[in-house]
């Protein structure tokens, strides 16, 4: 059983309680999803009222598999989101232990231990190559820490030599600048890599993530998740989002602003910018006085209780968000 009580961001309730006096509607900067999603287009009725055709879901993987840079769709697994993905591979291929590199999503520890895996956190990445098995975010949630895909093939090589396994969270690595991602070193034996659909196309709603591994590994997901486990919106909308080059490269330049823009803000508050991805940005300083003071104010943020003078920031969607945060920064 995983543990429960896990913080996460996004909980839009549970901030209306805590700050009942706060301006309505919250603008919510606790999460890394993008707050300019892609355009839905009107979809085909019977993608609500028919089950998947195979074909589709197969299309669906073949997409994934270009946008990824994987060269065989045998390769991916489509799942209802990352989250039940997090959740099965411990239990799909068990390990006798595994160190995490930290601080990072704390869903991946508290998943392998309810496999009944021996899970450490680790905070140097060579300490990795130690452990009987491996998981790092690349990039990492909440620093925004990478690593290249040299230094993950010669931990997934250690990782084989020795019989385990080497997970790559790159949840948000779809429109960060590159070299960055893993799925290059794909089939190699001891590599499984997720990625997340929701978050950089900003559809965290429609529950759409992949799993990339050697084919036999990746079958086993499959298998594992069984028939009709992506619905039908969810693969009309991956198949055509995934295909759409020219959107991510524009999402890609326009956050690249945006974050940039989101520090130097943050830094004339006098929060210290740490790093983050183009989809958040990580600040340091009196974290529990900021949050407390910004949620007043109707924006909520995200705080770590381990790492107390944390606090991470998504980014503003539109020209009333960004006034809106500059005048709470400032005022």
């Amino acid at each position: 059983m995983r543990a429960a009580g896990l913080e996460h961001g996004g909980r839009l309730e549970a901030a209306r309680r805590r700050f009942p006096g706060a301006p309505s509607p919250f603008l919510d900067l606790s999460t890394g999803i993008n707050p300019t999603p892609w355009p839905v287009p009107a979809l085909p009725p019977d993608a609500f009222t028919r089950l998947p055709e195979p074909e589709q879901e197969a299309a669906l993987r073949q997409a994934a598999a270009a946008a990824y840079g994987v060269a065989d769709a045998a390769m991916v697994a489509a799942a209802p989101g990352t989250q039940i993905l997090i959740q099965l591979i411990p239990r799909l291929f068990p390990q006798r232990g595994l160190a995490v590199l930290g601080p990072t999503y704390a869903e991946h520890a508290a998943c392998w231990r309810a496999a009944g895996t021996a899970v450490r956190e680790v905070s140097r990445f060579p300490d990795l190559a130690e452990a009987p098995a491996a998981l790092l975010c690349n990039p990492n949630n909440p620093d925004g820490r990478r690593h290249d895909p040299a230094a993950l093939h010669a931990l997934a090589d250690r990782m084989a030599q020795q019989g385990g396994l080497l997970v790559v969270d790159e949840a948000f690595a779809d429109l960060e600048p590159g070299p960055l991602s893993a799925a290059g070193l794909l089939p190699h034996p001891a590599l499984v890599i997720l990625r997340s659909f929701g978050k950089s196309y900003g559809l965290a709603g429609l529950r759409l993530g992949f799993a990339l591994a050697a084919p036999e590994r990746a079958a086993a997901i499959r298998d594992a998740l069984g028939p009709w486990a992506v619905s039908g919106p969810a693969i009309a909308v991956g198949h055509a989002a995934l295909a759409d080059a020219a959107w991510r490269a524009a999402m890609a330049e326009r956050l690249r602003r945006d974050s940039a823009r989101l520090d130097a803000m943050l830094a004339r508050a006098g929060l210290s910018p740490r790093g983050g991805t183009l989809l958040f940005r990580l600040a340091e300083g009196d974290a529990a006085a900021w949050h407390e003071r910004l949620g007043r104010a109707g924006i909520l943020t995200r705080p770590f209780a381990a790492q107390p003078r944390w606090l991470r920031f998504g980014l503003p969607g539109d020209a009333a968000a960004w006034t809106r945060l500059e005048a709470a920064l400032g005022a």
